[in-house]
């Protein structure tokens, strides 16, 4: 009974839930989000359409819906997690007191990207990044370069993507709460998917390893403990990899660490083609086990605990 109740929404979530700004959302999850003419597309799919910026279609599938429907479908959530999902993604606490949804013209303005106010300390993002495998020195490390930090309001993990010149440019945001997995993930608004999450440059090595998350990139480390070259997209669009090679030309091997799940082990054979045609040598890691590098390194730490 309790599980029921939980699952109901009122008609103000579902209200908000539905109207979501679906290219928005679609930056927000990582795809490459494109105007033409009156509709929206992304380079990952070429026969969507998002139309009104509520509503979408799949032409080479015929089928659509709601920012509800694109999460179920693409994202392989249930219809209660795909609502809530959304609620968190609007900032949206369940059974909150109801407000009135704004209606914004997004397409007008962008915002301004700002790093969100920092909290006094980041025990909360330290112990949810110990949670999830990750070492703490590996924490402290990227802490220590002012590329993590817990923000003040939500108390979620920031994950900061800076340009060559240590300019914020991106802020990755990350749940410190996620209850079975399904916590809040998104960006700052304003953030350059462009830039990614990195480690400062090891002119000494000429091979960057490539991750989807910042996440999976801290447990990469974590596994292996070597000082390399790191970039995490924050989503499978290789906007902040086009980046990274520019600014550093030394770079001739790519290692695409994605996740080993259907779309990433897709867009891995897809980067493997694109970039090997520029000339770099391109290969393909992906975990042992688990859909990908943080599920790998708790598998392997459960299995080591079993063993004492």
């Amino acid at each position: 009974m309790a599980s029921e109740i939980k699952r109901r929404f009122t008609d103000t979530e579902m209200r908000i839930a539905k109207e979501t700004d679906l290219p928005e959302l679609l930056t927000h999850l990582g795809y490459q989000v494109r105007r033409i003419g009156r509709y929206h597309t992304t380079a990952e799919m070429d026969s969507l359409r998002i139309k009104d910026r509520r509503k979408w279609f799949r032409y080479s599938q015929n089928t659509g819906g709601d920012a509800i429907t694109f999460l179920q479908q693409f994202c392989g959530k249930s219809f209660p997690e795909a609502v809530e999902y959304l609620l968190a993604f609007h900032g949206r606490a369940r059974d909150s007191p109801a407000k009135a949804v704004p209606s914004i013209k997004r397409d007008e303005v962008q915002k301004p990207f700002a790093l969100p106010p920092r909290n006094a300390d980041d025990r909360r993002v330290f112990a949810y990044l110990r949670k999830r495998g990750i070492a703490a020195q590996v924490i402290r490390q990227f802490l220590n370069a002012g590329l993590l930090y817990e923000d003040a309001v939500h108390h979620n993990c920031v994950f900061v993507g800076r340009n060559e010149s240590g300019q914020a440019k991106y802020a990755g945001l990350r749940g410190t709460y996620d209850l079975d997995g399904h916590g809040f993930k998104g960006d700052a608004p304003g953030s350059d998917k462009n830039t990614g999450f990195s480690l400062p440059h090891d002119p000494q090595s000429d091979l960057v390893l490539v991750f989807e998350a910042p996440i999976d990139l801290m447990s990469y480390l974590t596994l292996h403990r070597d000082r390399t070259n790191t970039v995490a997209l924050c989503g499978l669009y290789d906007g902040a990899l086009q980046t990274y090679l520019q600014a550093h030309p030394e770079i001739r091997r790519i290692a695409l660490c994605l996740d080993a799940d259907e779309p990433g082990q897709k867009s891995a054979q897809q980067l493997q083609e694109k970039y090997q045609l520029q000339g770099y040598a391109v290969t393909v890691e992906k975990p042992r086990c688990g859909k990908d590098w943080n599920e790998y390194l708790q598998k392997r730490l459960c299995s080591r605990e079993r063993g004492r």
